[in-house]
């Protein structure tokens, strides 16, 4: 997060993976509950806040043609939502760099709520003390509490449970998104079958390889639904497998994207330049930490 000359603040909004999921059971409202360890890379979106004499939102970008800027676009019901909760009129302009894929697996609409609660919280001088952001957040979408952390998490409950996950090993990671959205509701709907055992990864791992080891422990329990959705998630699973030097190949959350783990970031490089990608979006990266 950076101010600028003019007073706007800089934030960026990481895309998530779901380096596992486990659904684990159901509420009786009808929301599945869940157990999953969440990571940040540094494919991000950029929000640009700015104070103004109203609210608005301008959208750029790669996706800016699949978002709306009209009154239920998730950037403005988190202002207006951080506003309430701090008796501060939402008076700014925001500027959403869209270059994530919408609808994917990634968590970019929850990533820009949260980074536009986390950079109002700045502009608009609100103390940690006054206001809850994960409160605010969680009443908006069971992501952006995770997103609000930044940082490697362990997620359970409906989201609203976080611990801080373990320190990750260095590697690289490849993301694919073969061009297609799945909606959340969708792929849970879709779902058949029981629910998973928790099994939280906490312990850090020794190496990659070790990490790997731990991964394949676990599973994404949503793949299976969002294949049936989405038949070409199986192209991009085989694009990956088949990549030089990939050491693991999984589905992120409800999908469509896919994530690659290598040894390094230049082998993401080389194994990115090698998938077909047809119109797929490809993107060699690596973890992000709240620190990056």
């Amino acid at each position: 997060m950076s101010m600028a000359a003019s007073g706007s603040i800089r934030v960026e909004a990481p895309a998530k993976i779901n380096l596992y999921l486990h659904v684990v059971g159901r509420r009786a409202n009808g929301y599945h509950e869940l157990e999953s360890l969440i990571a940040f890379t540094d494919e991000f979106d950029v929000l640009t806040l700015t104070p103004a004499d109203e609210l608005g939102l301008d959208i750029e970008g790669t996706f800016s043609a699949r978002l709306s800027s009209e009154e239920d676009n998730l950037v403005l019901r988190a202002a207006r939502a951080l506003g309430e909760a701090a008796g501060i009129e939402p008076k700014v302009h925001i500027r959403l760099q869209k270059d994530l894929p919408v609808a994917a697996g990634l968590g970019s609409g929850s990533a820009d709520a949260a980074a536009t609660l986390r950079g109002l919280a700045q502009l608009w001088n609100i103390e940690a003390d006054k206001v809850d952001l994960k409160e605010v957040g969680f009443g908006l979408g069971t992501d952006i509490p995770a997103c609000l952390v930044g940082d490697t998490v362990h997620v359970g409950g409906v989201g609203e449970r976080l611990e801080a996950g373990p320190k990750l090993p260095d590697a690289g990671l490849v993301l694919v998104n073969p061009g297609v959205t799945l909606a959340t509701p969708s792929v849970f709907q879709a779902r058949r079958g029981g629910f998973s055992p928790a099994l939280p990864l906490m312990k850090v791992p020794r190496n990659l390889a070790n990490f790997v080891a731990m991964l394949e422990d676990r599973s994404n329990d949503l793949t299976e639904p969002a294949l049936r959705l989405a038949p070409v998630i199986h192209e991009v699973l085989t694009a990956l497998e088949e990549a030089p030097g990939c050491r693991l190949a999984r589905l992120s959350g409800s999908g469509a994207t896919c994530f690659g783990l290598f040894d390094d970031p230049e082998a993401a490089v080389a194994a990115a330049a090698s998938i077909d990608t047809e119109g797929w979006w490809v993107r060699p990266t690596r973890f992000r930490t709240s620190s990056s």
